[in-house]
């Protein structure tokens, strides 16, 4: 833990269940290019995940798995940044999910609310498995494995993200209690020096009666920059600051997307799964074909008759990647009626073809080099497993399994 700073690691997924689209880059990758400078990223392509719904179809994960991770690399998330890995390359994900579940009561997992909500979307699979049920259990293991202070999500994953945060308080309060844990903090924070140990009180006084989360922030901050005190007292200190006992696994936040759910080309959330969907190496035709085919305002049954952009899937487009001006121009031609749907779909058509044509290009030098984009994965996993070994090593320890 005391050579971790948790609010600057950061964790995030995505399963290989199909080819990336349009919603992937801007609502994902394209977070992910700028958060990789300024976190210590991870990146986990996670196959385990996939087979909770898609089991019976494992035979496509290996090639998702080669696809996806083009389509990373040449959207710009950079192997010298984060740390790109596939999930079963490092087995320690298995085993926290094993120690994890020991501790998980099964309400828990019951209650979370995508169990019920992907059991009606997906009525056709067989979803009464424990893969199934227990998948925000693994997913909060992949977090914990590298006691990641930061998760990006969207809004649907927000509560997969506090059950991650229920697991590391319950794991902490089981078993970061010690004898005397209180004096042993206090004597901890005595040894901060009278400045530090004022600052540290007035933080967590502020954070536990107030709530206030940038007190926290500052307090754990100010824990980190001490170099004269043991692990055994940081860590007393951490976990002194939210109440229980020595901070073994750090509770995750969520980091909100900005971008707003993705429309695809029915109107409806773009998905690998439909037939809605720009993916990131269509080519200029399929881009053009698809687009030319889109549904647009039910009501501008004539050339002549007026729309209401709103009502329209290609709006929300081309607020995406159309400029101001021809976002203007569209938005008001087809109020009064000044252009036709064709017309204004051109523009659109033009610039998701010129935003995705770098991207292809990049696609395919990786595409030519397979060997290469496996042996970035394989570098990922090293660094992943030796970060993974160390939080095993504090778990097992503090679950008494440290007998070896």
């Amino acid at each position: 833990m005391s050579s971790i700073d948790f609010q600057r690691r950061l964790v995030s997924g995505m399963r290989p269940t199909g080819p990336l689209h349009l919603g992937h880059y801007h609502g994902v990758l394209k977070d992910w290019t700028r958060l990789q400078h300024e976190y210590d990223c991870f990146f986990c392509l996670v196959d385990w995940h996939a087979l909770t719904t898609h089991y019976e179809s494992s035979a496509d994960i290996n090639r998702y798995l080669q696809e996806m991770a083009i389509d990373w690399l040449a959207a710009g998330v950079s192997p010298s940044s984060a740390t790109l890995f596939v999930q079963s390359h490092v087995p320690e994900h298995a085993e926290l999910h094993l120690l994890l579940s020991m501790i998980c009561p099964l309400g828990w997992l019951e209650r979370v609310p995508s169990y019920r909500e992907l059991q009606q979307r997906l009525q056709g699979r067989e979803l009464d498995t424990y893969g199934f049920l227990g998948y925000p259990l693994l997913q909060a293991a992949d977090i914990l494995l590298y006691r990641a202070g930061l998760v990006p999500v969207g809004a649907d994953q927000l509560p997969h993200v506090e059950f991650a945060r229920d697991i590391a308080r319950r794991f902490n309060h089981l078993y970061g209690r010690e004898e005397d844990f209180e004096l042993k903090a206090e004597a901890a924070i005595r040894r901060l020096g009278k400045k530090a140990s004022r600052l540290y009180l007035s933080l967590r006084k502020s954070y536990q009666e107030q709530g206030d989360v940038e007190a926290l922030n500052t307090a754990q901050a100010l824990v980190k920059e001490q170099q004269t005190i043991t692990i055994g007292d940081r860590e007393r200190l951490y976990g002194f600051l939210e109440g229980g006992g020595k901070l073994i696994l750090p509770e995750p936040r969520a980091v909100l997307s900005d971008t707003p759910r993705f429309t695809g080309l029915d109107g409806a959330k773009m998905s690998n799964s439909g037939s809605n969907a720009i993916f990131l190496r269509d080519t200029p035709q399929q881009i053009d074909e698809k687009i030319r085919r889109m549904p647009t305002d039910p009501a501008r049954v004539h050339r002549e008759d007026a729309g209401e952009p709103t009502r329209c899937p290609v709006w929300p487009m081309h607020l995406t990647h159309s400029s101001s001006d021809v976002c203007q121009w569209a938005e008001q031609g087809c109020r009064s009626a000044g252009i036709g749907c064709l017309e204004c779909k051109a523009p659109l058509i033009d610039a998701i073809a010129s935003e995705l044509a770098p991207l292809r290009e990049r696609a395919l030098d990786y595409e030519q080099s397979p060997d290469l984009v496996r042996s970035i994965l394989a570098e990922g996993a090293e660094r992943a497993r030796d970060e993974a070994r160390d939080t095993l090593v504090e778990v097992r320890q503090a679950m008494g399994l440290n007998h070896r």
